[in-house]
């Protein structure tokens, strides 16, 4: 009864240290996993922001040609009156 009552508690032990491992292990594959997708949000982001920044230089630019148009426009039509 006693070699009956030591694998039984060996086995309890085996099984805790082998449970208690593999959710260490999970756990730390989980945390490198979540560092990786917050490197690449980062990443991300920074792309999100330059690309914000380029829009409202083109959009500033367009509205620039758009004026430049406009005055041409308003001179040729000036200049065919003349004409």
């Amino acid at each position: 009864m006693d070699k009956e009552i030591l694998i039984a508690l060996l086995s309890l032990l085996g099984t805790i240290i082998g449970a208690g491992g593999g959710v260490i292990i999970s756990n730390k594959l989980i945390n490198y996993r979540l560092d990786q997708i917050e490197k690449k949000l980062d990443k991300n982001t920074d792309t999100q922001d330059e690309i914000k920044e380029r829009l409202v230089k083109v959009e500033e630019s367009s509205k620039s040609a758009h004026h430049r148009l406009d005055d041409i426009v308003d001179q040729l039509k000036i200049h065919e009156r003349r004409t």
